[in-house]
């Protein structure tokens, strides 16, 4: 493990965990790189309450908040009312110095604050000004959401900040926009923000706001009862608070003869980067991270390299943690090593590392509970039944319990060890879709 650091950001770590011995002829190495950041959170803005009214501060962090007016958000009228709680619940946790906007959307997007095209500086006047716009908040019209995801990258480009994030609100599907247009907007915006998508209630479209967040490097989730909208509004505005530096990229390069076969974030969520890899030189990708504050994630490298005889060894990747700079280079903060090593020991060479073994486990449980579902959808009950009792299975060995526990209620587990489940009959929407939400969340490896 390599460790470097500079005052203005976190401190990256990488460390590798993987098992470096191979049979003779063997091509595939599997490496779990735990990233870990500490020392985040130092930009975005001045703490709550610190402000000197003499001067404006330079904004080194922004937020938009897109909010869903469509006409369904007054379907009940608490809905809307509970949007605009939590709205202005985020609102009072952006700290001081931060810049922000508040977007309205519908079938169209408009800027409800400031309303000028640009971004307030959040301090207890703005906050104050901004809350009382919320209030007036109606519901009304469709449902576009490329256009509220556009607005907001137009209004973030306006100021030159490292730290640009969104946050979206929708209770519905993107029903007023051409076919493949949230699609363009997204490949459009990726890279420039990053966005946290929620869906409230059980009319919205989950693949629709995973495709969001995955594309935009955020969460997404479900809030059932919208009555929990201020807290989780609140918390998704604290995280971000709490991100210290942007844009970071896993830099793998790999020596003369390998290639990496793929690149995948397996904790806390998982999430397949392996083709939104950009060049960084001979040999070399950078592979999207997005923002860091104080938190680990764990990335699953799999690099094939050239066949070669017992007793030979070479470096398989280097794995390096990069980040940009205001000059336009980037510079590398952290770095560890992955290694290949030939060997006729059987016991050696097929031994799983536990770190990859966990994982590979994590990632099959997130696709068998998507696949579970779908077949279950298509009316096909029998390969539901199959998939999701080896999700129960994948689930219980993990010790995911809450997995375990959004599975429970879609299935009749009699044994979860074996993975033997008896489809329910009727299965709560609001249920169904918090286990599909939900289903690329992992937990961390017992180590």
């Amino acid at each position: 493990m390599a460790v470097f650091s500079k005052s203005d950001v976190p401190q990256f770590a990488v460390d590798i965990y993987q098992n470096e011995y191979l049979p003779e002829g063997g091509r595939e190495v599997n490496a779990i790189v735990t990233v870990t950041a500490t020392g985040g959170g130092t930009l975005g803005g001045l703490p709550l309450g610190t402000a000197d009214p003499t001067r404006i501060p330079a904004p080194d962090a922004a937020v938009v908040i897109m909010v869903d007016c469509s006409g369904s958000m007054d379907n009940p009228p608490t809905k809307m009312q509970n949007a605009r709680d939590a709205t202005a619940a985020a609102i009072d946790t952006i700290r001081d110095g931060v810049a922000f906007a508040v977007i309205a959307g519908t079938h169209a997007a408009y800027e409800v604050y400031p309303a000028d095209g640009q971004l307030a500086v959040a301090d207890p006047a703005t906050r104050h000004q901004a809350k009382q716009a919320v209030g007036k908040l109606a519901a009304d019209g469709g449902t576009a959401i490329g256009s509220w995801l556009w607005l907001a990258d137009e209004l973030l480009a306006t100021v030159d900040v490292p730290i640009r994030h969104g946050i979206l609100l929708t209770d519905g599907r993107n029903e007023h926009e051409e076919p493949g247009a949230l699609r363009a907007v997204l490949n459009a915006c990726a890279g420039r923000f990053t966005c946290d998508a929620r869906g409230v209630g059980t009319d919205w479209e989950v693949k629709e706001l995973t495709e969001v967040a995955s594309a935009l490097l955020g969460s997404v989730d479900i809030v059932a009862d919208p009555s929990g909208l201020a807290d989780d509004f609140r918390q998704m505005m604290e995280n971000a608070m709490g991100k210290g530096v942007a844009d970071v990229a896993l830099r793998v390069w790999t020596p003369q003869g390998s290639k990496v076969k793929w690149v995948k974030q397996v904790a806390p969520t998982v999430e397949d980067l392996t083709l939104r890899s950009t060049e960084a030189g001979p040999r070399a990708g950078d592979y999207p991270t997005g923002s860091w504050g104080d938190e680990s994630r764990d990335y699953h490298v799999c690099i094939q390299v050239p066949r070669s005889e017992v007793g030979e060894e070479m470096l398989a990747a280097r794995i390096s943690l990069v980040i940009p700079q205001p000059d336009g280079t980037t510079q590398p903060v952290a770095q560890a090593l992955v290694r290949a090593c030939w060997t006729d020991d059987m016991a050696a060479s097929t031994r799983i590392n536990p770190q990859v073994a966990h994982y590979t486990g994590q990632a099959e449980l997130a696709q068998v509970i998507q696949e579970g579902l779908e077949a279950r959808k298509q009316g096909d009950f029998d390969s539901a039944t199959a998939k999701l009792g080896r999700a129960v299975q994948l689930a219980s060995a993990s010790g995911n319990e809450d997995t375990s526990k959004l599975l429970a209620k879609v299935v009749d587990v009699v044994d979860a060890a074996s993975g033997t489940v008896r489809l329910k009959a009727r299965v709560a929407n609001a249920d169904e879709m918090t286990l599909e939400t939900r289903s690329t969340k992992t937990v961390r490896v017992k180590k």
